[in-house]
């Protein structure tokens, strides 16, 4: 007869099991993506990512209120303006749909919530590339200087943490030396440092009206199939300066948080995409597996793997499971 293990004698309960469980997560832990439409006049459904929607400037700061009423610790705003052009310049006008979103939020509930902002021109730019393109090219060092203009704006508007998406190579530094050189020093930069050119990326395409008009993205993001590369692209925005590096997206990328977490002294953050959120809502929709236990796993898994925050389309529900009403 074999002698009952350890392990088991530690699962007997529920209660024994919450004691000795080795990843923690809580609401504080997670970041609720929000999508502002300066067209819009009313709150709009995104068909493909079911609970998800595109809302008003209007409702910015009441919607910010119910998420950290609901114990969630920090949003992250998306733009989509109301008309675009080559270079994105709607992305850092003074009272873009972001900059007017963010005053509203901290105007209204000032540190009771963080305020992150994402820091790209896709939504902005008539090719719906991350930076600016010219013949055919996404031009680099021009990229970078509308990003530290972008992000510098939304800082003047209250973002306590810019989130720079493009991956164009020195945005860190450009948006760094731009937050610095305007009396922003206190700002953080939290990066999307290894974005990968991922499929999981679709239903937030249609969400924030931003697929490319030409060729893809491969020449600017990481591929999925090179994990030092990715490592290089963490390393080489942590020496230009960056407060946060993320991995986007999560769950097929769990090894590369947890080679963040083991190599560098940063915090890590992971993002949750859009593909990974619709796939589980579209099998909870047919029956084939619970959204609730389904999301929790996803989001603990994360965590165990090294993240110290998570970006998730499933905050709002998430922060309902855990209890992290306060």
């Amino acid at each position: 007869m074999f002698p009952q293990s350890r392990a088991r004698r530690l699962r007997k309960t529920q209660g024994i099991r919450e004691m000795v469980a080795e990843a923690s997560l809580s609401a504080r832990d997670l970041v609720a993506p929000l999508f502002i439409d300066e067209s819009a006049r009313e709150p709009a459904a995104v068909e493909s990512m079911p609970g998800v929607r595109r809302m008003p400037p209007s409702m910015a700061a009441s919607e910010a209120a119910r998420l950290c009423d609901a114990g969630l610790g920090a949003v992250m705003l998306f733009g989509l303006p109301a008309s675009k052009d080559e270079a994105g310049s709607q992305a850092r006008a003074q009272k873009g749909v972001v900059q007017e979103a963010a005053r509203a939020i901290k105007g209204s509930l000032g540190d009771r919530i963080t305020l992150m902002t994402d820091v790209c021109l896709c939504q902005y730019t008539s090719s719906g590339h991350c930076g600016i393109s010219e013949g055919g090219r996404v031009l680099n060092d021009r990229s970078c200087d509308a990003l530290a203009q972008i992000a510098a704006s939304h800082a003047e508007a209250g973002a306590d943490v810019v989130c720079p998406s493009a991956m164009m190579d020195g945005q860190v530094r450009a948006i760094r030396a731009a937050l610095d050189g305007a009396g922003m020093e206190d700002t953080a930069v939290m990066s999307h440092s290894a974005k990968h050119s991922s499929s999981m990326y679709s239903p937030f395409r249609d969400a924030a009206e931003c697929a490319p008009r030409f060729g893809d993205r491969k020449s600017y993001q990481v591929s999925y199939r090179n994990s030092r590369e990715a490592l290089r692209e963490m390393a080489a925005d942590i020496e230009e300066g960056v407060d946060v590096v993320m991995v986007k997206p999560a769950l097929a990328y769990l090894d590369l948080v947890r080679a963040a977490r083991d190599r560098f002294d940063v915090p890590v953050a992971a993002y949750s995409v859009s593909g990974e959120y619709a796939m589980v809502m579209a099998a909870d929709r047919a029956g084939w597996l619970d959204a609730d236990a389904a999301c929790l796993e996803m989001l603990y898994s994360t965590k165990r793997a090294g993240a110290d925050l998570v970006v998730t389309y499933f905050a709002e529900r998430a922060a309902a499971l855990l209890g992290g009403a306060r």
